[in-house]
């Protein structure tokens, strides 16, 4: 059940133009249980740094994450995560980094799919968005 899980995030990455050296790897913890942590490189040079732990069972549940999104000199542009930190936040421990430095509160858990079509669209250039 969770290599279902796996696939559907390689499959997920295949047809991305923008990517150009995705480097996951996957460990199965239980039937339904998985670690996945990876680096992504887009074709300007900017990374995603990412990892997640994920319980399948019914209804499916990330138990941790964190999606650290930076430019090509390694600055951040933002990192989704779920650390026990920035407890002032109103979705505690759910926040998210931004590259000014604040931290604002995330309401819906953030997929991969989210992280990267938040990314395709901060790399349009400002015309076609």
């Amino acid at each position: 059940m969770i290599e279902d899980y796996f696939k559907s995030l390689l499959d997920l990455l295949t047809p991305l133009p923008s990517v150009e050296n995705p480097q996951v790897t996957f460990e199965k913890r239980a039937e339904m249980v998985g670690f996945i942590r990876g680096e992504i490189t887009f074709t300007d040079g900017s990374m995603l740094h990412f990892r997640e732990l994920v319980d399948l069972r019914q209804p499916m549940r990330t138990i941790m994450y964190a999606y650290h999104y930076q430019n090509s000199e390694s600055a951040l542009i933002f990192r989704y995560d779920n650390t026990a930190h920035h407890m002032d936040v109103t979705t505690f421990p759910h926040h998210k980094h931004t590259s000014d430095g604040n931290i604002v509160s995330v309401y819906e858990v953030p997929k991969l799919e989210d992280v990267l079509r938040e990314i395709e669209v901060l790399r349009l250039p400002s015309e076609e968005v």
